[in-house]
C-alpha cells in the first residue's frame, strides 16, 4: 500500500526527492512543469512556516511516485502543479493528491484556485478537464539568449531599491498590469533579501514603473515589470527590462527567464527584441469556490 503524506514545508531531503521524480517524469515527456522548488528551497532551512498544508508526496516503499504543490503569490489565487512517476500513473495518485490540495484549499481563505499544465502535457489537460476547471489564460517562459547585444541605457530613467513603505505603490501597479482588483490583502511584504528585490522606475522625480528581479539556484527571473499607462511609448520598459538584466548579469547568474501572457504583444515584442525566446507554454485553468 502507498501513502500520502501531507506537510506545511518542504525540507532540503523532500526537494531533493522531488527534483529526482522530476528529472525522472521530464526524460518521459518533454514538457515545462511550473513547481517553484527554487522558491520553496528558500524556506527550507528556516523557522518560516506558511501553517498551512502546501505539499502532498505520496509513497511506495519509501519511495516518492507522486507529488503537488500549492503555491500562493498574494494575488489571491492558489496555484497548483503536480507529477506522477511514469511507471505508478494510470494508479489515480493525481486523483488522490489533488483532493487533498482542494481540501486543503476549502480550509483558507482563497476563493479561486489555478490548475496549471504544459500545453503539450495531453495527460495533464486532461485531468483538469475531468475538474470543470475553466480555461483562463497562457504564459510563455522565455530565457534570455547568452549572446544577445546589450541595449544602451539613455539614463532618463533612475531606480532605487523599494522598502516597505512603497508597498501600497507596488500593490497599485500590479493591480493595473496584471488588471484585477487592488485590496489590502495584496500589499506585498518587502524583502529585505538581496537575492530578491523590486526596484522603482522613476523619472524626474516621478514614478513610471518598476520590476522584480530574484535569483533561486543560480538562475535570475524577472517579473511583474511595467510602466504605467501615461508614461508607455517612451522605451521606459526597454530601460527597466534593461536594467533588471545588467542587475541579474552582475549577480553572475547562469541563466535569466521571465514569463508573459501570450496575449501581451508589447511585451512580448519588447522581450523579444532584447533577446529573450520562448521555451515552454503554460496553461492557466481556474476553479472557484
Amino acid at each position: 500500500m502507498g501513502e500520502l503524506i501531507i506537510k506545511g514545508k518542504l525540507d532540503q531531503n523532500d526537494i531533493e526527492e522531488i527534483r529526482n521524480l522530476q528529472t525522472i517524469c521530464l526524460e518521459v515527456e518533454q514538457i515545462a512543469l511550473k513547481l517553484e522548488l527554487d522558491f520553496k528551497a528558500s524556506f527550507a532551512e528556516t523557522s518560516v512556516n506558511q501553517n498551512n498544508c502546501s505539499e502532498f508526496m505520496y509513497y511506495y516503499s519509501n519511495k516518492l511516485v507522486a507529488y503537488m504543490g500549492i503555491c500562493s503569490f498574494g494575488n489571491g489565487a492558489l496555484e497548483v502543479n503536480g507529477m506522477v512517476h511514469p511507471d505508478y500513473r494510470r494508479q489515480s495518485l493525481f486523483t488522490t493528491l489533488f483532493s487533498a490540495a482542494e481540501a486543503e484549499w476549502q480550509k483558507r481563505t482563497a476563493t479561486e484556485m489555478l490548475l496549471l499544465s504544459d500545453h503539450n502535457s495531453m495527460a495533464g489537460l486532461e485531468f483538469i478537464k475531468g475538474t470543470g476547471a475553466m480555461y483562463h489564460h497562457s504564459e510563455y517562459e522565455m530565457i534570455l539568449n547568452d549572446d544577445v547585444k546589450k541595449s544602451v541605457l539613455s539614463n532618463n530613467v533612475m531606480f532605487r531599491r523599494a522598502k516597505n513603505k512603497d508597498a501600497r505603490e507596488v500593490a497599485s501597479q500590479n493591480a493595473i498590469y496584471f488588471i484585477k482588483k487592488f485590496t489590502e490583502v495584496d500589499l506585498p511584504c518587502i524583502s529585505v533579501n538581496d537575492n530578491s528585490v523590486i526596484f522603482i522606475a522613476e523619472v524626474e522625480g516621478q514614478i513610471v514603473g518598476k520590476v522584480h528581479v530574484e535569483i533561486y539556484g543560480g538562475v535570475g527571473g524577472i517579473y511583474g515589470l511595467g510602466v504605467y499607462p501615461a508614461y508607455r511609448g517612451r522605451g521606459y520598459g526597454r530601460e527597466i527590462l534593461t536594467h533588471a538584466i545588467e542587475w541579474l548579469q552582475a549577480k553572475k547568474v547562469t541563466s535569466t527567464i521571465l514569463q508573459v501572457s501570450v496575449i501581451n504583444i508589447n511585451a512580448l515584442t519588447l522581450y523579444t527584441s532584447c533577446g529573450f525566446r520562448e521555451t515552454s507554454t503554460m496553461d492557466y485553468f481556474l476553479l472557484k469556490k
